[in-house]
């Protein structure tokens, strides 16, 4: 596929998800990524030793990748330009999210404290149940700002080098990830292999996301990278750029905390327009390279 007929695919997915979001659980791709990976976590339930516990979540991930690289080849292949670039749109976009991440951590400006915390349990793992405000308003920041690389970035980066088997690829090891990659007796090896390569692949898009949040407040931002970005190997340095740019702290208690006041609903809203402006420029960069290799 030219990179003419990558940039038409692009837009298209591009405006789809901006216009009409998320598709149904019963349509998405993702939904099906993850059931298949459960299928494997049943079969490692019968499975003992670190060893094979890694070889099965190996083998988890390749297999399932393998799969969906079928029909992203398949829909590639269409003889009919038109058709193959509608059907590549609507594949591709099942890998990103750019309004799905904005709606989720919008549903959290409440001062509703009960309302808040309900929402903010689902876009994050940790237990929210005994969280005050500031804290659980922390959280949504540090979710919208870690989530601007995995959910549309990287997704972005790996389409524009591989085109839509790139990206498939790429969804599938966060889901793995997300659904696996915990430092726990159930998950410690059968999660390490998609762990470990989604911190590979998410290197280059996490430090694409840091730089471009960055422009918004550069001193500060880098002055919080510098000094937090390190704490984890991707996801603190767009967060901390986020905080540096915003002038907040953030603070996930017994794991983290960033300096500065922690989050207001206020703040919640300078960070969803900052998310606008930061994910302006992003896709803005990536139309523009895409039409600089066509």
């Amino acid at each position: 596929m030219n990179f003419e007929a990558r940039l038409s695919i692009f837009v298209i997915a591009v405006g789809f998800d901006l216009f009409l979001g998320e598709y149904p659980s019963p349509l998405h791709p993702v939904a099906y990524m993850g059931w298949l990976g459960k299928l494997f976590d049943q079969v490692r339930e019968n499975i003992d030793g670190k060893f094979m516990n890694f070889l099965l979540g190996l083998s988890a991930l390749v297999g399932e990748a393998t799969l969906w690289l079928i029909p992203a080849l398949l829909v590639q292949s269409v003889g009919n330009r038109a058709l193959m670039i509608v059907l590549s749109a609507l594949f591709f976009k099942s890998t990103f999210s750019i309004r799905g991440l904005y709606e989720h951590v919008a549903r959290c400006l409440t001062e509703d404290i009960e309302q808040l915390r309900k929402n903010v349990s689902v876009i994050v793992s940790r237990d929210t149940s005994k969280l005050d405000l500031q804290h659980l308003y922390s959280a949504a920041v540090e979710s919208l700002s870690e989530n601007i690389h995995d959910s549309f970035v990287g997704p972005f980066f790996y389409y524009l080098l591989f085109g839509l088997p790139g990206a498939v690829v790429y969804r599938l090891v966060n889901t793995y990830d997300a659904l696996f990659g915990y430092r726990n007796e159930k998950y410690e090896w059968f999660g390490k292999f998609p762990a470990r390569l989604d911190d590979i692949l998410n290197f280059v898009p996490s430090r694409i996301s840091t730089i471009f949040i960055a422009l918004f407040n550069p001193a500060r931002a880098f002055c919080y990278v510098k000094k937090y970005g390190h704490l984890k190997i991707n996801a603190t340095y767009p967060m901390s750029a986020f905080a540096g740019v915003l002038e907040i702290g953030l603070e996930k208690i017994g794991y983290y905390k960033f300096d500065g006041p922690l989050p207001t609903v206020q703040d919640l809203r300078r960070a969803l327009a900052l998310f606008c402006k930061v994910t302006t420029l992003i896709l803005i960069f990536f139309i523009f390279l895409f039409s600089l290799i066509s």
